[in-house]
Protein backbone atom coordinates (compact mmCIF):
# COMPACT_ATOMS: atom_id res chain seq x y z
CA UNK A 1 0.00 0.00 0.00
CA UNK A 2 1.23 3.47 -1.07
CA UNK A 3 1.46 6.81 0.55
CA UNK A 4 -1.19 7.93 -1.32
CA UNK A 5 -3.49 5.40 -0.72
CA UNK A 6 -2.65 5.39 3.25
CA UNK A 7 -3.21 9.00 3.22
CA UNK A 8 -6.52 8.58 1.26
CA UNK A 9 -7.59 6.03 3.61
CA UNK A 10 -7.01 7.41 6.95
CA UNK A 11 -8.99 10.87 6.01
CA UNK A 12 -11.44 9.19 4.20
CA UNK A 13 -15.31 10.54 5.45
CA UNK A 14 -15.64 6.76 6.72
CA UNK A 15 -12.68 7.13 8.75
CA UNK A 16 -14.01 10.00 10.63
CA UNK A 17 -13.57 9.05 14.15
CA UNK A 18 -16.77 9.01 16.59
CA UNK A 19 -16.48 11.34 19.38
CA UNK A 20 -15.50 10.16 23.05
CA UNK A 21 -16.41 11.70 26.19
CA UNK A 22 -13.76 10.82 28.53
CA UNK A 23 -15.43 8.58 31.85
CA UNK A 24 -15.29 11.00 34.84
CA UNK A 25 -12.18 10.53 36.30
CA UNK A 26 -10.30 8.64 33.33
CA UNK A 27 -7.18 10.29 32.36
CA UNK A 28 -6.84 11.76 28.77
CA UNK A 29 -3.77 10.79 26.90
CA UNK A 30 -2.76 10.38 23.06
CA UNK A 31 -1.02 8.08 21.07
CA UNK A 32 0.74 8.28 17.75
CA UNK A 33 0.34 5.25 15.06
CA UNK A 34 3.22 6.74 13.02
CA UNK A 35 2.78 4.63 10.10
CA UNK A 36 6.73 4.05 7.87
CA UNK A 37 5.17 2.66 4.58
CA UNK A 38 8.80 1.01 4.08
CA UNK A 39 8.49 -0.28 7.54
CA UNK A 40 4.68 -0.30 8.94
CA UNK A 41 3.72 0.81 12.27
CA UNK A 42 5.91 1.71 14.74
CA UNK A 43 6.00 0.17 18.13
CA UNK A 44 7.42 0.04 21.53
CA UNK A 45 8.12 -2.17 24.40
CA UNK A 46 7.76 -0.53 27.95
CA UNK A 47 10.75 -0.85 30.60
CA UNK A 48 10.00 -4.09 32.66
CA UNK A 49 10.76 -1.03 35.70
CA UNK A 50 7.67 1.32 34.89
CA UNK A 51 4.76 1.66 37.56
CA UNK A 52 1.94 1.24 34.55
CA UNK A 53 1.80 -1.33 31.68
CA UNK A 54 5.43 -2.53 32.60
CA UNK A 55 6.86 -4.61 29.52
CA UNK A 56 3.92 -4.27 27.50
CA UNK A 57 4.16 -3.20 23.70
CA UNK A 58 2.71 0.13 22.88
CA UNK A 59 2.13 2.65 20.64
CA UNK A 60 4.12 5.81 21.31
CA UNK A 61 2.10 8.43 23.77
CA UNK A 62 1.33 9.05 26.88
CA UNK A 63 -1.43 11.10 29.07
CA UNK A 64 -1.93 15.06 27.81
CA UNK A 65 0.12 17.54 29.72
CA UNK A 66 -1.70 20.98 30.55
CA UNK A 67 0.49 22.65 27.77
CA UNK A 68 -0.51 20.27 25.17
CA UNK A 69 -2.99 22.29 22.49
CA UNK A 70 -4.43 18.90 21.14
CA UNK A 71 -4.46 15.22 21.69
CA UNK A 72 -2.43 15.57 18.04
CA UNK A 73 0.50 18.21 20.00
CA UNK A 74 0.98 15.49 23.03
CA UNK A 75 1.51 12.65 20.76
CA UNK A 76 3.78 14.49 18.97
CA UNK A 77 5.43 15.43 22.37
CA UNK A 78 5.54 11.91 23.55
CA UNK A 79 6.72 10.19 20.45
CA UNK A 80 9.48 12.80 20.58
CA UNK A 81 9.88 12.03 24.50
CA UNK A 82 10.09 8.57 23.92
CA UNK A 83 11.63 7.52 20.69
CA UNK A 84 12.90 10.38 19.62
CA UNK A 85 10.54 10.96 16.52
CA UNK A 86 11.56 14.21 14.56
CA UNK A 87 7.65 15.93 14.31
CA UNK A 88 9.37 17.42 10.98
CA UNK A 89 9.43 13.79 9.82
CA UNK A 90 5.54 13.59 10.80
CA UNK A 91 2.34 14.20 8.85
CA UNK A 92 -0.65 13.96 10.76
CA UNK A 93 -3.69 12.32 8.88
CA UNK A 94 -6.36 12.23 11.38
CA UNK A 95 -7.21 10.21 14.71
CA UNK A 96 -9.54 6.51 15.20
CA UNK A 97 -12.01 6.05 17.79
CA UNK A 98 -11.07 7.07 21.40
CA UNK A 99 -10.47 4.27 23.35
CA UNK A 100 -11.39 3.80 27.34
CA UNK A 101 -9.21 1.30 29.02
CA UNK A 102 -10.07 -0.60 32.24
CA UNK A 103 -7.12 1.09 33.53
CA UNK A 104 -8.47 4.74 33.86
CA UNK A 105 -7.37 6.28 30.61
CA UNK A 106 -9.63 7.65 27.69
CA UNK A 107 -6.89 6.96 24.90
CA UNK A 108 -7.14 9.30 21.63
CA UNK A 109 -5.16 7.56 18.70
CA UNK A 110 -3.41 9.98 16.15
CA UNK A 111 -2.49 8.67 13.01
CA UNK A 112 0.58 10.02 10.73
CA UNK A 113 2.33 9.20 8.40
CA UNK A 114 6.48 9.58 8.37
CA UNK A 115 8.38 10.81 5.65
CA UNK A 116 11.88 10.01 5.07
CA UNK A 117 14.10 7.95 7.44
CA UNK A 118 13.77 8.18 11.28
CA UNK A 119 16.66 7.77 14.00
CA UNK A 120 15.36 6.46 16.97
CA UNK A 121 16.68 6.93 20.23
CA UNK A 122 14.76 5.07 23.22
CA UNK A 123 14.37 6.99 26.32
CA UNK A 124 16.27 5.11 29.36
CA UNK A 125 14.13 3.76 31.47
CA UNK A 126 11.06 4.04 29.92
CA UNK A 127 11.41 2.43 26.19
CA UNK A 128 13.15 -0.95 26.17
CA UNK A 129 12.72 -1.59 22.28
CA UNK A 130 11.09 -0.12 19.42
CA UNK A 131 10.65 -2.06 16.39
CA UNK A 132 7.47 -1.81 13.37
CA UNK A 133 4.99 -4.21 12.73
CA UNK A 134 4.84 -4.66 8.78
CA UNK A 135 1.69 -2.99 6.99
CA UNK A 136 0.98 -6.52 5.43
CA UNK A 137 0.53 -8.24 8.47
CA UNK A 138 -2.21 -5.33 9.35
CA UNK A 139 -3.61 -6.11 5.90
CA UNK A 140 -3.94 -9.80 6.09
CA UNK A 141 -8.02 -10.30 6.52
CA UNK A 142 -7.17 -13.76 8.70
CA UNK A 143 -5.31 -11.24 11.19
CA UNK A 144 -5.21 -10.62 13.89
CA UNK A 145 -5.39 -13.76 16.21
CA UNK A 146 -8.30 -13.75 18.70
CA UNK A 147 -7.70 -15.08 22.17
CA UNK A 148 -10.45 -15.80 24.80
CA UNK A 149 -9.35 -14.85 28.69
CA UNK A 150 -11.34 -14.02 31.59
CA UNK A 151 -10.73 -10.18 32.93
CA UNK A 152 -13.01 -8.77 36.47
CA UNK A 153 -15.18 -11.74 36.56
CA UNK A 154 -16.11 -12.44 32.35
CA UNK A 155 -14.94 -13.40 29.76
CA UNK A 156 -13.51 -11.60 26.68
CA UNK A 157 -12.01 -12.23 23.21
CA UNK A 158 -9.60 -9.87 22.57
CA UNK A 159 -6.86 -9.53 19.83
CA UNK A 160 -3.64 -10.65 19.65
CA UNK A 161 -0.86 -9.91 16.38
CA UNK A 162 1.51 -11.74 15.39
CA UNK A 163 5.17 -10.80 15.67
CA UNK A 164 8.31 -12.99 16.01
CA UNK A 165 10.14 -11.01 19.09
CA UNK A 166 6.78 -9.67 20.70
CA UNK A 167 3.31 -9.90 22.29
CA UNK A 168 0.95 -7.44 21.14
CA UNK A 169 -2.08 -7.02 22.79
CA UNK A 170 -4.75 -4.99 25.41
CA UNK A 171 -4.95 -1.52 24.10
CA UNK A 172 -2.56 -1.35 21.47
CA UNK A 173 -4.17 -4.42 19.36
CA UNK A 174 -7.12 -3.08 19.73
CA UNK A 175 -6.32 0.18 17.83
CA UNK A 176 -4.10 -1.79 15.56
CA UNK A 177 -7.32 -3.55 14.92
CA UNK A 178 -9.30 -0.28 14.43
CA UNK A 179 -6.21 1.20 12.16
CA UNK A 180 -6.02 -2.38 9.51
CA UNK A 181 -10.15 -2.10 9.48
CA UNK A 182 -10.00 1.19 8.02
CA UNK A 183 -6.67 0.48 5.67
CA UNK A 184 -8.32 -2.52 4.44
CA UNK A 185 -12.05 -0.43 3.59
Amino acid sequence: MNVDEIRRRLSHPAAAPKPGVPACGARSAAVLVAIDPAAGVWLTRRSADLAHHAGQVALPGGTLDPGDASPEAAALREAWEEIGLDPALVEVIGRLDDFATGTGFHVTPVTALIHGTPRFTAAPGEVAAIFPLGLHILLDPALPEWRRGTWHGGTRDFPVWPHPDHVIWGVTAWILYRLARVLRG
